[in-house]
């Protein structure tokens, strides 16, 4: 048994951190109306071609590459929802988000979850 887990402790922790993200994700999408209704900034941090393809209405496209440089276009004070296509780049952009004073960010994963 011990050589097992020693063989697969790192797949066993990728899956554990996926279930994690889509868990948190559901989490989030479940809260979307509240935070809605409270003002929240909707960001897709998917490139331009990404968000042109398809989006969520309401959404605003701020590629992550862009993301610190366009800190003055999302507001402070109100929740933030950052959106992707799989959770990884919108998971970056709420610790950016967060190191640069934001408290209220949520990472609803991929951006269909908004839809």
């Amino acid at each position: 048994m011990q050589q097992l887990i020693k063989e697969y402790w790192p797949f066993v922790l990728l899956i554990l951190w996926w279930t994690y993200k889509w868990w948190r994700a559901k989490q989030v999408k479940s809260e979307l109306p509240v935070l809605k209704s409270a003002g929240a900034t909707l960001v897709d941090v998917r490139s331009v071609g990404e968000f042109a393809n398809a989006n969520a209405a309401g959404t605003v496209n701020i590629p992550l590459s862009e993301l610190s440089s366009r800190l003055n276009e999302i507001p402070k004070d109100k929740p933030v929802v950052v959106c992707c296509a799989s959770g990884t780049r919108s998971g970056m952009a709420k610790l950016l988000l967060l190191k640069n004073g934001y408290r209220q960010v949520h990472n609803i994963g991929n951006w269909s979850n908004l839809a």
